[in-house]
């Protein structure tokens, strides 16, 4: 299967863009800011920034505390996104493209800390009313923003345009 299609650039174009602007606000966060010297530094009343490894996967499941357990989680990682890379490459439409991009750069930013540092940095921490949400970084948000695309896609499909040129459904 060819690994280009009409929107493969398109798509990863989106991909570096996102891995890019989640390593930079993790090094300045970490290098520039300081993060892990101050503590929690509260912005809002419902969000904070507090330096966080996790060592896992979402929410922390699945804590990979030697090497063995971080190279397992980076390649179950990598094969997910070679796998959403080779979808990328049939796929027809912006959004989708749009979407598949988002997450292999969010991914990807991962899956460099989890190689560089052995677990994933990640600063932001929602809260309201004593509860705490999972502590995430930029990395995570496009993987979701990505993700909530795929469903709207799912949901709501667009016209595409067919080799004819005439518009038809997916």
């Amino acid at each position: 299967m060819p690994l280009k299609g009409p929107l493969t650039a398109f798509g990863l174009s989106i991909a570096l863009a996102a891995f890019l602007v989640d390593r930079l606000s993790k090094w300045w966060l970490i290098e520039i800011y300081g993060i892990a010297e101050r503590g929690i530094v509260t912005v809002l009343p419902f969000f904070d920034l507090v330096m966080a490894w996790n060592r896992g996967i979402s929410y922390g499941l699945f804590q990979a505390d030697t090497a063995v357990g971080v190279a397992l989680l980076a390649s179950f990682a990598i094969v997910v996104t070679a796998a959403l890379t080779l979808w990328l490459a049939r796929i027809n439409h912006r959004l989708m493209a749009l979407s598949i991009g988002l997450i292999i750069g969010g991914a990807i930013g991962n899956i460099y800390d989890r190689i560089v540092f052995g677990a994933v940095a990640d600063f932001f921490s929602l809260h309201a009313y004593g509860y705490y949400w999972y502590i995430f970084n930029i990395a995570d948000i496009w993987i979701a923003f990505g993700v909530i695309l795929m469903i709207y896609d799912s949901f709501f499909p667009v016209a595409e345009e067919t080799e004819a040129g005439q518009s038809g459904k997916k």
